[in-house]
């Protein structure tokens, strides 16, 4: 039951444009993407760069986060930072790049919270401890989870293949 504070609030319809513009696509490798994310809200983008931004902080955003284009380098900007996104609904490519590489992600359909506001996890809801609200959360499939828990697709087959080894 960590307490994440909201670093940015965000509307509906993100698009991976938004989150890791084109211009930046030749950079792949998940240790150089992070510098990339949000470059075009460039205070946001400067605070991160700067460490101004804790790690585990939260992203609030609307419906549909991460549409547009199946960039991985969304995601890994993201991870980078190991920052949280709690949304009221997240793209199906988004959402299976994020499970992929391990991003903590929570669909809360009904989640209201403004920056500074700070979220706690509990169990199946979201609690909002700045207003005193609490939102249910839409929880991902376990075999889902426990890709993200694990930090990824690739520790979690790691994960696997030692458990398999040491039968």
């Amino acid at each position: 039951m960590t307490i994440k504070k909201v670093v940015l609030k965000l509307g509906d319809d993100v698009s991976t444009d938004i989150i890791y513009p084109g211009r930046f696509m030749a950079t792949v490798l998940p240790t150089e993407t992070p510098q990339f994310a949000f470059a075009d809200n460039t205070d946001f983008n400067r605070r991160l760069k700067a460490g101004e931004i804790l790690s585990g902080s939260a992203i609030a955003a609307g419906k549909n986060f991460g549409c547009g284009s199946s960039r991985e380098q969304a995601v890994s900007c993201l991870k980078g930072y190991n920052l949280m996104i709690v949304a009221r609904d997240i793209s199906r490519i988004f959402l299976q790049s994020a499970i992929n590489l391990g991003l903590n992600i929570i669909i809360c359909p009904e989640i209201e919270a403004a920056e500074g506001d700070e979220l706690e996890e509990d169990g199946g809801k979201i609690i909002n401890r700045t207003s005193g609200k609490s939102f249910a959360v839409t929880p991902l499939p376990k075999a889902r989870q426990a890709i993200i828990d694990a930090g990824g697709l690739i520790p979690y087959t790691r994960k696997l293949l030692g458990a398999t080894a040491n039968r």
